[in-house]
């Protein structure tokens, strides 16, 4: 584990705060904490193996930088990519031990980092893992600021965002040098935004407190590393048991048995909020067809290929906040599956 609070030398040339015409938004956040983990893997039960964080003052100037290797007393998984063996974390803490110093760094600012929701994901779940919650409330995720702003990328790949910028990679996927990497990518894009009058794109971070279920040893509130894996058990969802009453209509409430797809990323942990629209009655599916009620995205002007299907069907879309009221007042199916009658019985 190492910690630097040295201020780098960057290789591109920064915009300062000269640069930035319009006088600074009153509403942007007072200081943000650009993130990158390296895991085991992509799944719910992967674990962190390190991570990194620069601290950036309100306008993107970098404060300092930390940066840790984490055990996550498992296979490290693509060692190819992140270049992180067994032996290396054998003696590396584990997240517990690390999480008052990761703390110390996210407290009060908002999380930035490329593809926001998995970062958070991950950290989200580490901390509910040690039962300590994560001092996160909004994210920042930096391809969604760069959609914002309409940058010519090629891709969403930070290598893309960088290259852009000028900015010179020197070891991809080693969780110090990404977020370096990223650090001096936002701060243009922070006064792009600034400049121009554009919204920043913060979605709110909800810790995962509702999934403790296995219980916690002495030893830094960890858990006992056989129950590694079953602190939210996977499982399948039983099928829908209402009909499907057809597309959501403007206005009205929703209805048990409407079929939702969810794209992109939501500030409540996607598998958290597929559970509520379950338990409210609803069927979650998992790609757009004809038949889908509703598409639930936060980003309706991406090219995913649910956004696509979605309009081209000609199916309702709505953002995640509208979702969730929502959810609060779901009609019974009783009361709306009404079948229509044939043309055989008027």
């Amino acid at each position: 584990m190492g910690c630097c609070r040295s201020r780098p030398v960057f290789s591109v040339t920064m915009l300062d705060d000269r640069q930035t015409a319009a006088p600074w938004p009153a509403a942007y956040p007072q200081g943000y904490a650009v993130v990158d983990v390296e895991t085991t893997g992509l799944a719910r039960d992967d674990r962190i193996v390190s991570a990194a964080v620069y601290r950036l003052d309100a306008r993107g100037a970098v404060e300092d930088h930390w940066y840790t290797l984490v055990n996550p007393e498992r296979d490290p998984g693509p060692v190819w990519i992140h270049g992180l063996t067994s032996d290396v974390l054998e003696g590396a803490p584990l997240f517990p031990e690390v999480a008052a110093e990761l703390s110390e760094r996210l407290a009060g600012r908002v999380l930035v980092a490329h593809n926001a929701a998995f970062d958070w994901s991950m950290i989200a779940r580490e901390y509910a893992r040690a039962a300590v919650t994560a001092p996160v409330e909004q994210r920042l995720c930096t391809i969604a600021l760069a959609k914002e702003l309409r940058l010519p990328l090629p891709n969403h790949k930070l290598e893309s965002l960088a290259a852009h910028f000028g900015v010179v990679q020197q070891r991809a996927h080693h969780a110090l040098d990404d977020a370096r990497v990223l650090a001096e990518a936002f701060r243009p894009s922070l006064h792009a935004a600034a400049r121009d009058g554009v919204r920043l794109p913060l979605l709110e971070c909800r810790p995962l407190t509702e999934w403790y279920d296995s219980p916690v040893t002495p030893r830094s509130g960890y858990r006992p590393a056989q129950a590694q894996g079953s602190w939210r058990p996977s499982r399948k969802r039983p099928a829908c048991p209402y009909p499907n009453p057809g597309r959501y209509e403007s206005d009205k409430p929703l209805m048990q048995g409407m079929r939702v797809a969810f794209s992109g990323d939501t500030s409540i942990d996607r598998e958290l909020l597929e559970d509520r629209a379950v338990e409210a009655g609803l069927h979650v599916a998992t790609s757009v067809s004809r038949l889908t009620s509703l598409l639930v995205t936060n980003d309706p002007d991406s090219a995913t290929s649910k956004t696509v299907k979605a309009k081209s069907f000609g199916t309702p879309i709505l953002e995640e906040s509208a979702f969730t009221h929502l959810l609060r007042d779901v009609a019974p199916a009783t009361a709306v599956a009404v079948p229509k009658p044939s043309p055989s019985s008027e």
